[in-house]
């Protein structure tokens, strides 16, 4: 028997005047409720009880310790509580790590809603184009696009796959030619995403056909808005997922180039450190977006082809 315990039968027995009530109460037999309060007593070094046959009682030192047991249980009990409720009623802030384009275009117009369930979570967003270590940076959910972590204890949850796909302006591809074939991007101005694997080698697949283009940029950023923002601007082709360049498309300020090659394409993920005793916090919002990813139906959206656009 713990420390704990032991301190709670030594209060049952106090409050009962009884070792059997006190062992009934705990799920314990007579004899075992005896050895604990003896092993009690030797470690405390002190005589805690007195008893005869017909009552026990307690010793001076028994009723100082009385008084401090049930003090620590009582703040023992009510850590518990406090935790409990919390586990049930979200509070605190949430640090969320998600690159510049997904908290612009998935986190924060959430937000509302999110703070509106959850009005005493405070949430704190840290955008940054490479993955920050979640311990390191006290980092409660992470989105990232890679399957795996290198870290056991981070538990990936999928929300979604996208394709990465080509695209520019009709202003640019008015003026410049829309490719009809991949070498035909040799002739073109590139946007070029510098954080991708292999920023330089363009890797397409079509059927059973794969092959690797070299290209040069005419703008290199480890930004995927500044690249949008080019591309809108009609300065060239761009390369990123289809998560950041849907709605530009759906309107028509974008339009796919090649939609027939494929891409690698990219696992959207929440990453967050143990499955186990998730806080509210944590719990709620993982939720909250494996729903929203569920009803909006992104993955069908973002691994289509744009053929009929």
């Amino acid at each position: 028997m713990d420390r704990w315990s032991e301190m709670a039968l030594f209060v049952q027995v106090a409050e009962t005047g009884s070792l059997s009530r006190a062992a009934d109460a705990l799920g314990l037999s007579n004899a075992a409720a005896s050895r604990h309060l003896a092993s009690l007593e030797e470690r405390l070094g002190a005589r805690l009880v007195e008893r005869n046959t017909r009552r026990l009682w307690l010793t001076e030192q028994g009723q100082e310790f009385l008084r401090r047991s049930k003090s620590i249980l009582a703040e023992l009990a009510e850590a518990e509580s406090a935790v409990n409720a919390a586990a049930l009623d979200p509070t605190g802030t949430l640090r969320i790590s998600a690159s510049l384009s997904f908290a612009m275009q998935h986190i924060a117009p959430r937000l509302p809603e999110y703070t509106a369930r959850f009005p005493n979570v405070t949430v704190h967003v840290e955008t940054a184009n490479r993955y920050l270590d979640l311990i390191d940076n006290n980092i409660d959910v992470a989105v990232r696009t890679r399957e795996s972590e290198p870290d056991s204890n981070i538990t990936i949850r999928r929300l979604a796959e996208t394709r990465r796909i080509l695209a520019a302006s009709p202003g640019y591809l008015s003026r410049r030619g829309r490719p009809r074939a991949l070498e035909d991007l040799q002739r073109h101005s590139l946007l070029i995403y510098t954080y991708a694997n292999n920023p330089h080698e363009l890797r397409f697949s079509r059927g059973g056909e794969t092959t690797t283009l070299s290209v040069r940029g005419l703008l290199e950023s480890n930004d995927g808005q500044v690249l949008r923002a080019a591309a809108l601007d009609g300065l060239g082709i761009l390369v990123q997922p289809t998560y950041i360049l849907y709605e530009d498309i759906v309107a028509g300020r974008l339009v796919p180039v090649l939609d027939e090659w494929d891409l690698p394409r990219l696992g959207i993920n929440l990453a967050y450190p143990s499955r186990k005793y998730l806080s509210a916090k944590v719990r709620t919002f993982i939720d909250f977006m494996a729903d929203h990813f569920h009803r909006m139906d992104y993955e069908r959206k973002w691994t289509q082809r744009f053929g009929s656009y």
